[in-house]
């Protein structure tokens, strides 16, 4: 790690200036550091001294570089910038901060179907984009899937020399650490296509639905054959909550061989969407290698992979397989020929789409001896509930079928109609942990951004529909976000008649501060507020100085306001009894019995004898306060 932290407050290409490391690779080390130019923070993927000056390694980096660089997607992590130097070559991209979905899931164990759909589909739109690039990824796995608090998922590191045109990767030392996620086409050094990736997709989603990898071993050698010939442990047996439909999905991903799998991202990523749409969906599943013959296909599989050690054998091999396999072939299709012909019939599917399933109709399907029925249900728009909205077959199709034995297999999908739900409250919340709770109601959103007073920056302030409304799923709720307050948008109160103490906690929780305060007599309540410099709902500026009037009582001298205003009721009698001052406390040497009754000196102010502690607290001493003392830290 020592090695790599010489970039550490470094400068380089006199722009990016580097912060620490975030991460170091097998080729490559990460570091956060700071954009001067644009004024962002990015990531800084720089290669490794060791490999930085082979030049295969620099070729490939370069390709991969640019062809990343081209890509667009919010699923992606952008390249912002390519530098290939003599002694230093690096790829300036955007910085994510967020956990692995490796580190997530160790933390979690296995996932949530809500989670495993929403994970797997954002990867699998970032995989449809690269794809339509020509770029295949070759090294999907957890460690390079970055989740961030709001739920979205970046699909990072696309790899050194991963392009499509790349030569063929071969099983070293360099494959540790992916060897759990490799396809067996990778793990067996044959050609790779964008097949591969949704191969590793698959490992992934069933490790996040049992929390375990499919396949572990002692050594990355052991683990790369089961890839090529173990079939991994059933789902269910690890989590018996996982849906068919999702168990169904893992298992199509992961078949050994290519042509069995989803052929493009855009096809998986369908059928996980109708999941999410119905968790209790069953898909129609192709017929299976199996079929032909899975030991004798994986037995060849790895006569082949290993080499051209027995050409002539392998050749032998083949030939009688093509042979054999052509002559069941004929005489299948011979027998089923004849079959077909003697008892087959081609029926015309019809339309059901538009209908509604009834009980009626159920027992129709019941009693039929040429479908076989399966329903599914889905919450949407447009249709009455029990209305049938798809069908598969489509209508008017043809289907061979023999009466009361071969059925046209057909599922009916029905509308449940739109499921309503209450908005929930947000007000207040972080605009992120709203929008995750819109996603968790199933609910769309769009955001807009307004000045408000009382919300800070990234609250929500309110929505549309608001609070308690009903709204149907699949539907759009509008978040308004607090940009903060804006000048001359803080609305004045009326101040009046408040004291001064509610009077400055109400300008500290508008943002305002107090200005001038001026004592009068007035036959308000002493300490009341009965006047102020801006009027009542007039708009000011944040900070703006409010100037406040208040009444210091009917008998307050403004030549004299720190005199007690008992003092000024009869000038001439305030000379009080000599036992006065035995009953509220000794009179010192140094106090002054002023008999004459002049109550302007003062320092001779208290010639009752009377404590200040015992007049009226929370007025008389209101004139006296440091408002500067009250003020936040920043506001004076």
């Amino acid at each position: 790690m020592e090695a790599y932290e010489k970039f550490v407050g470094a400068v380089i290409d006199g722009r990016y200036k580097i912060d620490k490391i975030i991460g170091v690779g097998g080729m490559a080390v990460v570091y956060r550091a700071y954009d001067g130019l644009m004024k962002r923070t990015v990531a800084v993927k720089m290669l490794k001294d060791e490999i930085a000056n082979d030049e295969e390694s620099v070729r490939r980096f370069i390709n991969e570089s640019k062809a990343v660089a081209m890509m667009s997607h919010p699923n992606i992590v952008n390249i912002y910038d390519v530098s290939v130097r003599e002694d230093l070559k690096y790829i300036v991209m955007e910085y994510v901060e967020g956990i692995t979905l490796k580190n997530y899931m160790t933390k979690r164990g296995a996932l949530t179907l809500r989670e495993i759909i929403s994970y797997t589909e954002q990867i699998l739109t970032a995989l449809r984009h690269a794809h339509s690039k020509g770029i295949v990824h070759r090294d999907i796995k957890p460690q390079n899937i970055m989740l961030l608090k709001d739920g979205i998922v970046k699909v990072t590191d696309f790899g050194i020399a991963k392009l499509p045109n790349a030569e063929t990767v071969t099983l070293t030392d360099k494959a540790i650490g992916t060897v759990y996620y490799i396809s067996p086409e990778q793990a067996s050094g044959q050609e790779i296509d964008q097949r591969s990736d949704l191969y590793s997709l698959g490992v992934m989603m069933y490790e996040m639905a049992t929390g375990v990898l499919p396949f572990t071993a002692d050594s990355p050698v052991s683990v790369a054959m089961m890839q090529i010939n173990d079939i991994a442990k059933p789902l269910l047996e690890l989590n018996s909550n996982i849906p068919k439909g999702l168990e169904q999905i893992i298992g199509i991903a992961m078949e050994k061989d290519p042509a069995y799998r989803y052929q493009n991202a855009e096809d998986m990523l369908r059928q996980i969407r109708r999941l999410k749409e119905n968790p209790n969906v069953i898909f129609r599943i192709p017929k299976r290698r199996e079929e032909d013959g899975e030991e004798g296909k994986s037995g060849l599989a790895l006569l082949f992979s290993g080499c051209p050690i027995f050409p002539v054998i392998a050749a032998v091999a083949l030939s009688f397989f093509i042979l054999l396999t052509i002559s069941a072939a004929y005489i299948l299709n011979r027998v089923v020929d004849a079959t077909s012909k003697s008892t087959g019939t081609t029926i015309t599917v019809d339309n059901f789409v538009g209908s509604y399933y009834t009980s009626q109709l159920e027992a129709w399907f019941a009693s039929s001896d040429v479908y076989d029925l399966t329903v599914e249900y889905a919450y949407t728009e447009g249709y009455d509930p029990g209305q049938i909205i798809e069908q598969h077959p489509e209508a008017d199709s043809s289907r061979k079928v023999v009466r009361g034995e071969q059925y046209c297999e057909i599922t009916l999908t029905v509308c449940r109609g739109m499921r309503e739900i209450d908005i929930p409250s947000l007000a207040g919340l972080d605009y992120r942990e709203a929008k995750q709770k819109l996603k968790q109601a199933d609910l769309l959103y769009q955001t807009e951004y307004i000045q408000d007073d009382i919300y800070m920056s990234g609250q929500v302030v309110r929505t549309s529909p608001d609070y308690g409304e009903k709204i149907n799923t699949g539907e759009t709720v509008t978040v308004y976000i607090s940009a903060g307050p804006k000048d001359g948008e803080i609305e004045v109160p009326d101040f009046t008649g408040m004291t001064e103490k509610e009077a400055l906690s109400e300008l500290v929780a508008l943002s305002l501060r107090p200005g001038k305060i001026t004592y009068v007599a007035d036959k308000a309540q002493r300490g009341t507020i009965i006047a102020q410099s801006d009027a009542k709902d007039s708009r000011v500026s944040p900070s703006t100085k409010i100037n406040l009037t208040v009444s210091g009582g009917a008998d307050f001298d403004p030549d004299n306001p720190d005199k007690d205003p008992a003092e000024t009721t009869k000038p001439e009698d305030t000379k009080p009894p000599e036992t006065t001052a035995e009953t509220t406390g000794p009179v010192t040497s140094d106090t002054k019995q002023d008999t004459t009754g002049d109550t302007t000196d003062p320092d001779n102010a208290d010639t009752t004898g009377t404590d200040d502690s015992t007049n009226e607290s929370d007025t008389s001493d209101s004139k006296k306060w440091d408002w500067n003392d009250f003020m936040p830290a920043g506001r004076n």
